[in-house]
C-alpha cells in the first residue's frame, strides 16, 4: 500500500492511543464494571435499572439529541449518568463523582510490550504527540514524558477523521502537515482522516485486517517494533 503524493521528511509523529498503545475493550469493561459496582453502593436505584449497557445506549441517544456534543465521551457519560440518577428516582445527582469513579479505571491501561521501548527510542529523534477520540489521558497512563502535546476530541471540538485534530497536532509541534507521520490502528478515523489533513500514514494493524478498502496507508505494520524501519521507508 502506498500514497502517490510527494512526501517530505518526517518531523515529527503523532499517535493514537486505544488500540495503538494498548488495547481497550478489556479496559472499558473493567471501568464499567468499576462504575456499577460503585453506583449499586451509592445510587442504587440507578444501578438496578441502568446496567452498563443501557448506561452506552443512554449515551448513544444523548449524542443524537445533542450532536454538537457527540465528539465528547467525558459530558456524554456525565450526562447519561446524571439522567438515569433522575430517572431511578435518586435523590441527589453524583454523576461526578461516578464520572471520576470511571476515569480512574478507564486510565489503568496495560502497554502493548513494544510501546515503551520504541518510544524511548523515538523521543530522541522526533517530537510526538497523541491524538485521541476517547478520555484516555496520556498523564493518567504514565506516558506524559513521551508527548509534546495531548491532543483530544473533547478538547478541540471535532473527532478524528475530522482534520482539526491532526491540524491541532501539527502546530502543537510547530511542523507542517506533510512532515507528519500519524500512526494509528482504525482505517477510517486515523488513516482516511490524517490522510486528508495532509499527514502521512502508518497503519497498526496488530490482529491482521484485511483493509477494507479505499486509498491505503503509506505504511503498514503488524507492531511498533517495525514502525523504525517503516519510517525510514517513507
Amino acid at each position: 500500500m502506498g500514497s502517490t503524493t510527494t512526501v517530505e521528511r518526517t518531523r515529527a509523529i503523532t499517535f493514537d492511543l486505544d488500540d495503538t498503545l494498548w488495547e481497550v475493550e478489556g479496559v472499558l469493561r473493567l471501568a464499567d464494571a468499576r462504575l456499577h459496582a460503585w453506583l449499586a453502593r451509592y445510587q442504587p436505584r440507578a444501578a438496578s435499572r441502568f446496567p452498563p449497557v443501557e448506561l452506552r445506549s443512554m449515551m448513544a441517544a444523548i449524542a443524537a439529541e445533542r450532536p454538537e456534543w457527540a465528539h465528547d465521551f467525558s459530558y456524554l457519560r456525565r450526562a447519561a449518568l446524571s439522567r438515569a440518577a433522575r430517572l431511578a428516582g435518586d435523590e441527589e445527582d453524583l454523576s461526578d463523582e461516578a464520572f471520576r469513579v470511571f476515569l480512574r479505571a478507564r486510565n489503568e491501561v496495560v502497554l502493548y510490550d513494544d510501546v515503551r521501548p520504541v518510544l524511548d527510542r523515538l523521543r530522541r529523534r522526533y517530537p510526538m504527540a497523541s491524538i485521541t477520540n476517547g478520555n484516555a489521558d496520556v498523564r493518567l497512563v504514565g506516558l506524559e514524558t513521551y508527548f509534546t502535546a495531548a491532543i483530544s476530541a473533547a478538547g478541540v471540538g471535532y473527532a478524528k477523521p475530522h482534520p482539526v485534530p491532526f491540524q491541532a497536532a501539527c502546530a502543537a509541534l510547530g511542523h507542517a502537515p506533510a512532515e507528519v507521520v500519524h500512526v494509528g490502528d482504525d482505517p477510517e478515523s486515523d488513516v482516511a482522516g490524517a490522510a486528508a489533513a495532509g499527514l502521512r500514514t502508518i497503519w497498526v494493524n496488530r490482529k491482521g485486517r484485511d483493509w477494507p478498502g479505499g486509498p491505503g496507508p503509506d505504511a503498514e505494520i503488524r507492531s511498533l517494533d517495525q514502525l523504525e524501519v517503516a519510517l525510514t521507508g517513507l
